[in-house]
């Protein structure tokens, strides 16, 4: 059986919450591809568990094998009628942290409220190994993150911090995570335990935290719809890491759709691998 394993983001990605138009017939192509037994498929969401469902039934998506939540934090399997949350891949992250959760390190960043307008996120959008926080477009970012990251080195945490934006609100998101819990380091771990690699594997994606798999090896395809910056960003970090192959743009064109949300996933899917064309036509 010719395998296939299918990441994607949701919002502004697979989901066509953005301000372009969605190709008519795209999802239902889509859910008729991933509907096929050779393939499997995952949601690679900043979003927590219970966002990642409320969006499936929003949109009427096809249940995933596999959700990655929380920025790559968390790794949940489908399993008969319920979500079960994968602990070996808690386990995997937790040393990052030395046994520490988000509200041990919450504490450390209190005094940056006043000198940088950095505000925490709501509880719900907090997670065990996630602490997210909210600040200005305008503020410098790359200081504030350096600040940030030389505290928690001085406490010993390794940590990765995911700077993204929030377009419909207007507003920068900054995550802190354990290092090694970011999305590609959730879609990496993925594929070791399923046996798939690079060669049957695809991701898809739009916005600053699906950078490390944009940039990466991985064969990822960024939709049309995705901010002139992220495309800029993504194309020079992957050409400086050797990895501007593994990068497409999608474009439109495509079975006559625009490019943007599900038909760019489409596009891209073709891109790197043209005899699945036949299970989408």
């Amino acid at each position: 059986m010719q395998k296939l394993l299918i990441c994607t983001d949701l919002d502004r990605t697979l989901l066509p919450n953005g301000t372009q138009p969605e190709s008519p017939q795209a999802r239902a192509i889509f859910t008729r591809l991933v509907s096929r037994p050779e393939v499997c498929l995952v949601y690679v969401s900043g979003r927590n568990l219970a966002l990642v469902q409320e969006a499936i039934q929003e949109y009427d998506l096809p249940t995933p094998d596999w959700i990655v939540g929380d920025v790559g934090s968390t790794i949940y399997q489908f399993d008969g009628d319920c979500w079960k949350s994968w602990q070996s891949w808690s386990q995997q992250i937790a040393g990052d942290w030395r046994g520490l959760n988000a509200v041990d390190l919450e504490p450390w960043f209190t005094d940056l409220a006043e000198i940088s307008h950095l505000i925490l996120q709501e509880p719900d959008q907090q997670s065990r190994f996630k602490l997210s926080y909210y600040l200005p477009l305008e503020i410098e970012k790359n200081a504030l993150q350096q600040y940030i990251s030389d505290r928690l080195k001085e406490k010993n945490i390794a940590a990765s911090l995911i700077y993204s934006v929030d377009e419909a609100k207007g507003i920068g998101l900054l995550d802190i995570l354990p290092a090694h819990a970011t999305k590609l380091h959730a879609v990496e771990f993925l594929m070791n335990q399923l046996d798939f690699d690079l060669t049957n594997t695809v991701f898809a994606g739009d916005s600053g935290n699906d950078l490390p798999l944009l940039i990466s090896a991985v064969p990822s395809v960024l939709v049309a719809n995705a901010h002139v910056d992220i495309v800029a960003q993504s194309q020079q970090q992957a050409k400086e890491q050797g990895n501007i192959h593994s990068l497409y743009l999608a474009h439109g064109d495509f079975l006559g759709m625009n490019g943007n949300y599900s038909a760019g996933i489409l596009e891209g899917i073709v891109h790197y691998y043209p005899d699945k064309k036949k299970w989408i036509e």
